[in-house]
């Protein structure tokens, strides 16, 4: 191969790109699509990239956006990568090398990681969009501010200045609609995905009017749009954050804080609300455990999104949403605390999120042989992931778009075959992308990770990015199908539907 086939140039409206060609996939990494978010950009609307001239390369991930580490019980199971500059609003591309001598109009996968709001970045090896490119869709990864950056929320927030990690993400959508056709894409056939914080984000920017146009399909995995704050918890979470640091509780006094000891102090926020959620101090957040999240601010986020949702916003996408089974044997087995929990602290804690005693009847009888702690992560499993999702569908159905939406839930593997976790929190992942054989995933996913589910799940992803059906019937609240995927992909109506029945009223 000659250089100007492996490493591809591409004319941006910016600037030149040249990428990476390899094996019939080029990849262009850590391409700005927006200016620096430091110096007078800090804490301000992502501004327009500075364009440039010559040819930039892009053949190695840019910069990630200032964040801290995870709590130390999931740091070995989600590795970070942490990569030093200023632009670090960017996002990576792979795209079919053909897409780039003549075939044109392909379907195109927006990808907006989880991490809490606190962490994660698109440079992850399990976010490596190459087996997507290989199956004919243009894989886009992206970057957004993250917590106190990206998500800060005090009294004397300007209008319209909230929520600059969800602007972030807005402004990597347009980037998209105006640039992704010199990589092949057509901006017509967007599908935005995320997964956790990034689910949140993707059912919040479905129910956001100046969404509208960037996207025309979604995958929410693992998260939805229950999990946003109120003005008032963000000042609360904001009048902490401030005594951390020993400044005023106003926008200036953090923001002239040094961003290192910001991004530390942030971090602490969530490891305490995360391993010491005292009611008293948190109060709903320490269910949620998110004290940075998009607030409801009335402008750009101008309502909880399942009201919008209810009335019909963003029911022209279609959507995937869904979750995995063992959701919560995350932060049980992680915390090493699954197998010390007894009966009492199982009702404790059901109690806690609002569940009966009655409600936790029908989990035992559903589930004999389970132990305490496996009742409480299917509970916490449910409360958190399943049934949210399960009101975003609802929520839509409502508003007229039933039969745009379709339900998933991800059962694989069984706890014995990953180190106790089974089809826990963020497993999914590496099977979306089929890049389950990378090494440091074996905490994850154990040491045998299974191909042929991989192979079933990524495709059920490309069905629907290319076709905009996953191969099941859409959700309804009468049939309430449910893709469950595995190995095999099985239909079934209302999956653990007594479960379900008893967070009616609830959650």
């Amino acid at each position: 191969m000659n250089d100007a086939a492996r490493y591809p140039v591409v004319q941006l409206g910016d600037g030149a790109v040249r990428g990476l060609a390899e094996d019939g996939v080029a990849a262009f990494l850590g391409v700005p699509y927006a200016a620096p978010p430091f110096g007078a950009n800090r804490m301000r609307p992502p501004q327009p990239v500075v364009s440039w001239s010559g040819t930039r390369d892009a053949t190695a991930y840019g910069p990630t956006v200032p964040k801290g580490d995870y709590p130390p019980q999931f740091q070995p199971l989600f590795p970070e990568v942490v990569i030093a500059g200023d632009d670090s609003l960017n996002l990576n591309i792979w795209t079919p090398e053909r897409a780039l001598t003549g075939a044109a109009g392909l379907p195109v996968l927006v990808w907006i990681h989880g991490g809490s709001f606190m962490n994660g970045s698109g440079s992850l090896g399990e976010y490596e969009g190459r087996a997507f490119a290989r199956d004919g869709v243009v894989c886009v990864t992206v970057n957004y501010r993250l917590a106190a950056e990206g998500f800060l929320f005090t009294a004397d927030t300007p209008d319209g200045e909230a929520n600059l990690g969800l602007l972030d993400q807005l402004a990597a959508l347009a980037w998209v609609r105006d640039n992704i056709a010199a990589f092949g894409g057509d901006p017509a056939r967007v599908t935005v995905a995320g997964e956790s914080a990034g689910a949140m984000s993707v059912t919040t920017l479905l129910s956001m009017p100046r969404s509208e146009g960037l996207f025309a399909q979604a995958i929410a995995q693992s998260g939805a749009a229950a999990h946003t704050i109120s003005p008032e918890q963000g000042r609360m979470v904001a009048g902490y954050l401030a005594a951390a640091l020993g400044v005023a509780a106003d926008r200036e006094s953090i923001k002239a804080v040094p961003l290192d000891k910001l991004v530390r102090a942030a971090s602490d926020l969530v490891v305490e609300v995360q391993t010491n959620p005292d009611p008293a101090r948190w109060g709903s957040l320490m269910l949620s455990l998110l004290p940075f999240a998009p607030t409801v601010d009335g402008t750009v986020l101008p309502a909880a999104p399942l009201t919008s949702i209810a009335t019909g916003q963003g029911g022209d996408v279609r959507l995937l949403i869904g979750s995995n089974r063992d959701e919560a044997r995350l932060f049980l087995v992680a915390a090493g605390t699954i197998g010390a929990i007894d009966d009492a602290t199982v009702e404790a804690m059901a109690g806690a999120y609002g569940l009966s005693g009655d409600g936790l009847t029908v989990y035992r009888s559903g589930r004999a042989g389970a132990s305490p702690g496996d009742l409480l992560a299917a509970v916490i499993s449910d409360w958190f992931f399943r049934v949210p999702a399960i009101r975003v569908a609802e929520a839509r159905d409502a508003g007229g778009a039933g039969d745009r939406t379709w339900m998933y839930r991800f059962d694989h593997p069984e706890p014995g075959d990953n180190h106790e976790l089974g089809a826990c929190h963020g497993v999914e992942v590496p099977f979306v992308f089929d890049t389950i054989s990378r090494d440091e995933l074996e905490p994850r996913l154990g040491s045998a990770p299974n191909q042929a589910a991989a192979d079933q799940v990524h495709k059920v992803w490309v069905d629907f990015i290319t076709g905009g059906e996953p191969g099941w019937a859409p959700y309804d609240p009468a049939a309430r199908t449910t893709g469950l995927l595995d190995e095999e992909v099985t239909a079934a109506g209302d999956p653990d539907g007594r479960e379900r029945a008893v967070w009616d009223g609830i959650r």
